[in-house]
């Protein structure tokens, strides 16, 4: 017999996972949004630990990621963004340009002072996020979004044509040209929306492909947010978070790659994108399709260049809208599932969405679990709900009812976070018997020698 096996079986495992983590995480499920039921201490009520305890295995370091479009968790005009010691909060520089270091926190760090200059129990994760959204042009976050998409030119602004957008209130309309004030009182959805120093055009980030010289202002500034990322202790990057167009992604990656394949140069290990079915209709409008030709981009990258570790969809959800998928902005309610006419402003129970939007979870964490490479590794790394109340031209897509408790969106979150986890262990099972096999081998051809 073999006594020794199932030590070595189980060191095995344990440096499986150790590789795993150092060099190869899966980041699991994330959130984004308020989470109730955390105090400043990090102490967490009953049902919100139920929720995070359901999720956290799916990833790598038994936590769940969290990010924000900033560097360091928030307060914004809804809520406070509390974490408990059991996430890891994934910073972003929102636009082109290199953040400033100061705000930049170390990386691996626990207990880092947020944006509030209270300490925060979570972990600062080692991956640094790409730009926000810079494929495309976007819209004014609030009461005009989907009108608005761009910014008032001086001539709308000195014919005082330059209606004033806010983050709440009725909704209102654009001028005549598609234009609004979105720097006072409201927020783009991405950095597309803005023009950039040196860059030509109002909006030259959607289409700076073609503008050689934007394209070398965007990875300047690209190499230093690299510079000062790696300098605070972060071992990845992200490409930017794509909107619509992961050839955007892709040509990112192979211009920030040419000189080295980490975080020295600038170059981006995972692929980022964000992801939305419209009108509670992902098979009838393609939301489905849509999502798989994704997935098949990023494996398609994947086996062009080998180490690009995975996808990283740190926003997915619902708009609330007949869209399309090559430009997520549209107009709020104006669907054949419009939220306003829903009492909860949530998917309605359709022949395609038996059970609303727990449905649409469960059929994305299925094409989840199933996309891999050629040679069968995972293509995705990380997915985060986009847990948040009408953002964006969104349905109501919170895991938690009012009172705190989780919802059934929220129960199809944990069981679709479960079973990826269960399949991630599946494989690495999977890959451990044949390690250990392969080990077995040269013992055994010992043994039949001595017996010679």
């Amino acid at each position: 017999g073999h006594p020794n096996l199932p030590q070595a079986s189980i060191r095995s495992s344990a440096k499986l996972f150790e590789t795993a983590a150092a060099t190869d995480p899966n980041w699991g499920c994330g959130l984004v949004g308020a989470i109730p039921g955390i105090s400043r201490s990090g102490e967490v009520q009953a049902e919100t630990q139920r929720l995070i305890d359901g999720i956290r295995h799916s990833s790598t370091f038994g936590k769940v990621s969290y990010w924000n479009w900033n560097l360091a968790p928030m307060t914004t005009q809804n809520f406070t963004q509390v974490l408990s010691a059991d996430f890891l909060f994934m910073p972003e520089q929102w636009g082109a340009t290199a953040p400033d270091a100061s705000y930049v926190r170390p990386a691996g760090k626990a207990g880092f002072l947020d944006s509030d200059g209270v300490v925060s129990p979570s972990t600062m994760a080692d991956v640094f996020l790409g730009t926000n959204e810079p494929d495309i042009a976007g819209s004014c976050m609030g009461n005009m979004f989907g009108e608005c998409q761009m910014s008032c030119d001086q001539e709308s602004i000195d014919r005082g044509d330059c209606p004033i957008a806010r983050l709440d209130g009725p909704q209102l309309h654009a001028n005549a040209k598609g234009q609004c004030n979105c720097w006072q009182f409201a927020q783009a959805t991405g950095a597309g929306f803005w023009p950039l120093k040196h860059c030509a055009g109002p909006q030259p980030l959607p289409n700076m492909w073609s503008d050689p010289e934007c394209v070398e202002v965007v990875m300047s500034d690209w190499q230093e947010t690299a510079r000062i990322a790696r300098s605070k202790g972060y071992k990845y990057l992200t490409t930017p978070l794509i909107a619509a167009h992961m050839d955007y992604a892709k040509n990112f990656l192979e211009k920030a790659c040419q000189n080295c394949t980490d975080i020295s140069c600038g170059c981006p290990v995972y692929v980022a994108f964000h992801f939305y079915a419209y009108d509670c209709q992902p098979e009838t409008l393609g939301g489905y399709t849509n999502f798989q030709k994704r997935l098949d981009a990023v494996a398609e990258i994947m086996e062009q260049h080998p180490f690009v570790k995975g996808a990283i969809i740190n926003e997915v959800g619902m708009l609330n809208c007949d869209g399309g998928n090559d430009n997520p902005i549209c107009v709020p309610n104006s669907g054949e599932y419009p939220a306003a006419n829903e009492t909860d402003h949530r998917c309605p129970a359709t022949e395609e969405l038996p059970k609303g939007l727990a449905t649409y979870l469960e059929k994305l964490f299925d094409m989840i679990i199933a996309a891999k490479t050629k040679d069968g590794r995972p293509v995705v790394k990380g997915f985060s709900w986009f847990n948040e109340n009408m953002a964006g031209g969104t349905y109501d897509l919170r895991l938690f009812d009012e009172d705190g408790s989780i919802n059934p969106v929220g129960e199809a979150y944990i069981d679709g976070c479960a079973r990826w986890a269960n399949a991630q262990k599946a494989a690495a099972s999977e890959v451990d018997t044949q390690t250990t096999a392969t080990s077995e081998a040269p013992e055994a051809w010992g043994t039949a020698i001595k017996s010679t």
